[in-house]
């Protein structure tokens, strides 16, 4: 019986910080880190802002289901927010048809522009996780999981590859 108390004690322990959280300082302290992250997916303005406030009401409508145990807040939140992030992309995903795709040359197959699209996208999340919301590489590799090692990496070639175009004058 006492056993089944502490596994009880634990559990709701466990499950109700959500629920008895101090939303509106959760939200002052988490609303920069979303909000930048979007910034850097999808760029200044309402498009961003919007993003930022489903994330925060998919959080509030899902507070029940937060658990301590299982990762800290910010990082159930930027789950979240990259899920938000998903969905507006498929969304706005261009669809043409077929018939606009007489003029493109023959190049590179279906595959290989897969692949590159989504290099490109894995890059652009990195630096929003880096730069939008301030994340370390060790929490941006719990949350994309990568290894850290592969972070860095990633973000190094990132970053230069950026800098060597801005240098240019391409971005």
């Amino acid at each position: 019986m006492a056993s089944e108390l502490v596994v009880y004690s634990r559990l709701t322990a466990w499950l109700a910080p959500a629920r008895e959280a101090d939303w509106e300082a959760l939200y002052a302290a988490q609303l920069p880190r979303v909000y930048n992250f979007f910034r850097f997916r999808v760029g200044d303005g309402p498009v961003a802002e919007d993003l930022t406030a489903i994330t925060f009401e998919k959080a509030w409508r899902a507070r029940h289901r937060y658990r301590r145990d299982l990762a800290a807040f910010s990082t159930w939140l930027l789950a979240i927010a990259r899920n938000v992030a998903a969905d507006h992309f498929r969304r706005h995903r261009e669809h043409l048809p077929l018939a606009a795709a007489e003029h493109v040359a023959a190049g590179d197959t279906p595959a290989e522009l897969a692949e590159r699209r989504s290099d490109e996208e894995r890059e652009r999340e990195l630096v929003a996780l880096k730069y939008g919301a301030g994340l370390t590489n060790r929490a941006i590799a719990r949350q994309t999981g990568l290894s850290e090692t592969n972070v860095g990496t990633l973000l190094h070639r990132t970053v230069r590859t950026l800098r060597a175009r801005w240098d240019e004058g391409g971005l």
